[in-house]
């Protein structure tokens, strides 16, 4: 039986299957992801990123959620391959530029001893067209804690971000299971959603500091959500609920996000974290 070589790494507990494609990519990436993220059956992940060559950047990476589904940006992954390319030999520099579905994200490799301690990543620019996140809103310009009533006649005020994804952020007085768990599902998949979304509930403890859980679109709740702490420090500050500079504190870790006002790039920084090497045996 061919076995398929692997790496498993976490960004602040956001845990993929790492897959080295630069010298070939397995079939059906989709059922892999399936296959691998099971915790059960599989080894156990928040999906499969898979590290691949590219004629427009360093290298490109393309990531897959738990249930099969192709996403377009994880902040979390990003980090991580960076680890990997650079603490594996295959590349020595500390700038590296990655081709992601969201656009060519610049990696910052920040070193102590040899090894890679943490990442900053160029993000970019945060999108906060509603068609181009994409949200309905009666904005054209910005949903910004705007009122969505769901069929159950709840209230949310969400703000949406995409941060190369979609991100839907409700501000709320206290965290609950309740609330992520059991809102969470429905508001990944709400009517306003054309391609559905991340839901990030978010509570400002001071002006820089966020605590912050968040609903994975195609994967459920993850301990960390780069692109969603991200697209968090955006809507608190367009709120006027929290700084530019803020720390964002999730189940698995904080990440550090700095929305530049020269630039307006949002600039995300944070751990990655091998946990182990093996060999994949996938299911006939």
């Amino acid at each position: 039986m061919v076995g398929l070589p692997f790496t498993k790494m976490h960004g602040a507990g956001n845990d993929y299957i790492y897959i080295n494609g630069l010298s070939g990519v397995p079939d059906n990436l989709s059922e892999l992801s399936r296959q691998v993220s099971d915790r059960h059956f599989g080894i156990g992940a928040d999906g499969l990123v898979v590290i691949l060559p590219s004629d427009r950047a360093d290298f490109r990476m393309r990531m897959f959620n738990a249930d099969g589904s192709e996403a377009e940006m994880c902040g979390n992954a990003t980090r991580c391959v960076a680890k990997y390319l650079f603490e594996k030999g295959i590349t020595d520099s500390r700038e590296i530029s990655l081709e992601t579905l969201a656009g060519i994200k610049i990696l910052h490799l920040h070193l102590k001893d040899g090894v890679v301690e943490s990442v900053t990543v160029d993000m970019g620019l945060p999108e906060l067209t509603p068609a181009l996140v994409p949200v309905l809103s009666e904005n054209p310009e910005k949903r910004i804690a705007e009122p969505y009533i769901d069929p159950r006649g709840r209230e949310y005020r969400i703000t949406a971000v995409s941060m190369g994804n979609p991100h839907g952020v409700i501000f709320v007085d206290e965290i609950t299971d309740e609330l992520v768990l059991g809102e969470g599902p429905s508001l990944e998949t709400a009517s306003i959603f054309p391609r559905k979304a991340n839901i990030e509930f978010a509570r400002v403890l001071d002006p820089s500091t966020i605590e912050m859980r968040v609903w994975e679109r195609g994967s459920g709740e993850t301990l960390a959500c780069g692109t969603g702490a991200c697209a968090t420090a955006v809507a608190a500050a367009i709120n006027g609920l929290a700084s530019r500079h803020t720390d964002i504190r999730l189940l698995g870790g904080t990440l550090h996000i700095d929305w530049d006002e020269t630039t307006g790039h949002v600039m995300m920084t944070g751990p990655a974290t091998f946990v182990c090497d093996g060999i994949f045996y996938p299911p006939k």
